[in-house]
């Protein structure tokens, strides 16, 4: 059994795009189990120049996509969203020089919720990628090269980087001339850190043709804002995590997050989609607190809490004070790591 990862940024090293890959053997078994990605907000968009996107987020211990490769008579993809499996494995194979998918199943065990401000698209994206090449017996590729097999990062990168690494990710928003915004900074959390998961049952997030229907709409970021939040995260966000400052992280994270959220007002009516989601917020916070956010356009929020006891607290609390609605709330370690594609033969 062997445990591969995706090499960092900075590596040089790319699958060969044309080299026919040998024959697995038929004994040969990969999995991959990628983690959640909470996206804290954009940077930039709707400027004529300069870097568009951008932005952080970390990824956490709640497993996005856990799929398997095994031996089959014809290639197939079965499990949850098993017709965008197939979707990415065809562009895969086009991507590397192939005529066509390999021959081998791709299983999805299990996936989280999609279009709820979890990233898992882009994680079973990544996730197909990895184990077929893992399967085929590919060199992993770089986080950049890995998307672009799977034709993701179009905007956000956070979730590619985060699929490598884990931690907390900053990446700097993409020129017109760059397929995929580059990594600024990568730092790992706190293991002690928890995040809490809230999972109310509101309307999935944009997506697709609505969500580029919605940045059409939206006003571009003014660049004082787009100063504001760079100097959030690099003179707030940053420095608390390489301090393992949680109080100062914390506040970070709200102001970071409700920040970027106001340029999405126009479309989610506020910094956080929907008068529901903000009084959860404001619930949260009024229970003493401070760092919450809402994932990408939700309905996922999370808030964070300095270990297990104060997570398990505040369950309890939430739990009573929204007793009448369905929310799901979870407890969530930090991811540090990145996804695990492990063969065994």
């Amino acid at each position: 059994m062997r445990t591969l990862r995706v090499p960092p940024a900075d590596d040089a090293m790319t699958a060969e795009p044309t080299r026919p890959a040998p024959s697995p053997p038929a004994d040969r078994c990969v999995e991959v189990i990628a983690p959640c990605r909470l996206h804290f907000g954009l940077l930039s968009f709707g400027q004529p120049s300069g870097r568009q996107f951008g932005g952080a987020g970390v990824m956490v211990d709640h497993p996005a996509v856990h799929l398997r490769v095994s031996a089959a008579d014809a290639f197939q993809a079965t499990g949850p969203r098993a017709g965008r499996a197939r979707g990415f494995a065809r562009r895969w194979a086009e991507h590397v020089g192939l005529p066509r998918e390999p021959v081998c199943r791709i299983e999805i065990l299990s996936m989280a919720p999609a279009h709820a401000g979890l990233g898992a698209g882009t994680q079973l994206a990544l996730s197909v990628a990895a184990g077929l090449n893992a399967w085929c017996g590919r060199p992993q590729p770089t986080p950049e090269e890995l998307a672009l097999s799977v034709g993701r990062g179009q905007r956000s990168a956070v979730g590619t980087y985060g699929f490598a690494a884990g931690g907390l990710i900053v990446e700097n928003g993409k020129l017109p001339s760059e397929p995929i915004s580059p990594l600024e900074c990568r730092l790992p959390l706190p293991e002690a850190w928890r995040f809490l998961l809230i999972q109310p049952p509101a309307a999935a997030g944009l997506s697709g043709s609505a969500e580029q229907t919605a940045f059409d709409q939206l006003p571009p970021v003014p660049e004082e804002v787009t100063r504001q939040l760079q100097d959030e995260l690099h003179l707030q966000m940053l420095p608390a995590v390489r301090e393992a400052d949680f109080a100062r992280f914390s506040d970070s994270v709200y102001r970071y997050g409700r920040l970027a959220g106001l340029c999405f007002a126009a479309v989610q009516g506020g910094p956080y989609n929907g008068p529901r989601l903000s009084a959860i917020v404001d619930l949260i916070r009024a229970l003493g607190v401070t760092g919450v956010g809402q994932s990408s356009w939700g309905p996922t929020l999370f808030a964070l809490l300095p270990g297990e006891q104060e997570a398990r607290k505040l369950v309890a609390n939430l739990a009573e004070q929204l007793a009448r609605e369905e929310v799901q709330l979870t407890i969530r370690r930090p991811n540090n790591r990145g996804a695990e594609i492990v063969v065994s033969e």
